[in-house]
């Protein structure tokens, strides 16, 4: 199969991508909503592979929306505890001045950046009323094998 190169990067160029990532952070948090909420629900979906956060109204609205991807994570980076961190942090900033203060937290989906996700929107300001796990569950699984005739 040959060598796998391993693309080491300077300082420089991890300084630049972080600059990038805070950039497109503080762009996405300058776009605002004019209602103002007072209770809300916000949604972590915590996959493998990203991390989004939807923050919606009391009837299930989106108010905003974000992801580690929309942010400039790319690859196996958007799946991290720090960028579930940066994107609750986007969020807090997105919907400060109209989003909703007092919130519900609903978890789904079994990432790493779950707790991190959640920590961080509590240290934000938000009040938490709750925090529930909604990762679906099978109940029966799938069709199992036929029996094994000899």
């Amino acid at each position: 199969m040959g060598k796998k190169k391993v693309a080491a990067k300077s300082q420089e160029e991890l300084v630049k991508e972080s600059e990038a990532v805070e950039a497109t952070a503080a762009k996405e948090s300058a776009k605002s909503v004019s209602t103002r909420l007072s209770h809300g629900r916000i949604y972590v979906n915590a996959s493998y592979n990203n991390t989004m956060i939807t923050v919606t109204d009391e009837k299930g609205g989106v108010v905003a929306w974000m992801s580690s991807g929309s942010l400039g994570f790319s690859g196996p980076k958007k799946a991290t505890p720090f960028a579930a961190s940066k994107v609750a942090e986007a969020i807090a900033e997105k919907v400060r001045k109209s989003g909703p203060l007092n919130v519900e937290i609903f978890v789904r989906g079994i990432g790493k950046g779950r707790d991190s996700a959640v920590r961080t929107l509590a240290a934000k300001g938000f009040v938490v009323e709750s925090v529930k796990d909604i990762t679906p569950i099978p109940h029966n699984g799938p069709r199992p094998r036929k029996t094994r005739r000899v």
